[in-house]
């Protein structure tokens, strides 16, 4: 089985995929500092929890992608003294992965973005728009040639409610849920209203305008949403196609191969 690992600014997502199939997969915080030998204890327990898995030696191969350069460091530190001899990709600037990515700097680009597309491509064919909710909500364009072409950043659903909490003398933190109506009567359903329908028409509003830009007839953009808080727009946004929690792991999947042929 293949141990995919994806680390984010908040959160990392770990998944065990037999063939193109996650067969389990978890969800612990991002933590600053981190040491090699403390992510193995994670991972090695969370590894044991899994009926298929009897030993470590059942993991046949590693792939990781992080947007954290510190955490990265101990990830490579971990397959280097816990796995040294399972396969392992780190996508990282120069890893193959079959998308030509067509922005200004390339090597700035966020190599889960790149993933993202990789596995849009792969399930839904281009023209394409990944909307990723994450610690930011990114939304990534890909063409009809399958090419990464740029995207956009907004600040994501759990900073802007942060901030909101923050800045806001008489305003708290409350539950992300749909409330009751789009007119709160009363400033817990206010802020769920501003916080779930106000995301949900930013969607729509920048994947209205990045398909424009994308394709000559709009309708042909499949617009695909992943990462930790999609569910709480998907059902609130007119343009949202398809919804792939574990697009991310899949990407990391086709990297793999693509480096690590079978036989």
């Amino acid at each position: 089985m293949l141990l995919a690992i994806d680390v984010g600014n908040t959160h990392t997502v770990l998944g065990l995929l037999d063939g193109a199939e996650v067969v389990e997969h978890w969800r612990i915080a991002t933590v600053a500092g981190r040491t090699a030998d403390e992510l193995a204890v994670v991972v090695q327990s969370l590894l044991r929890q899994h009926p298929a898995l009897g030993a470590d030696e059942d993991v046949a191969g590693i792939a990781v992608c992080s947007t954290v350069p510190a955490q990265l460091l101990e990830m490579r530190d971990l397959c280097r003294r816990y796995y040294a001899t399972v396969p392992t990709l780190v996508v990282e600037p120069g890893v193959k992965t079959g998308i030509p990515v067509l922005t200004d700097n390339p090597k700035e680009v966020g190599s889960d973005r790149i993933l993202n597309a990789l596995a849009a491509v792969h399930l839904h064919g281009g023209p394409a728009i990944v909307v990723d909710f994450g610690t930011a909500t990114t939304f990534d364009a890909v063409t009809s040639r399958g090419e990464y072409v740029g995207g956009a950043i907004a600040p994501g659903i759990e900073i802007s409610v942060e901030a909101l909490g923050t800045r806001g003398a008489q305003l708290r933190r409350v539950e992300l849920a749909r409330p009751r109506s789009v007119v709160g009567r009363n400033t817990v359903e206010a802020l769920q209203a501003g916080i779930i329908f106000g995301f949900a028409g930013q969607v729509d509003g920048i994947v209205d305008r990045m398909a424009r830009e994308l394709a000559s007839d709009p309708d042909d953009v499949t617009v695909i949403a992943t990462g930790g808080l999609a569910p709480l727009v998907l059902e609130e946004s007119s343009s949202i196609d398809a919804h792939e929690p574990w697009l991310t792991l899949h990407g990391l999947r086709l990297a793999f191969e693509r480096n690590h042929p079978a036989g």
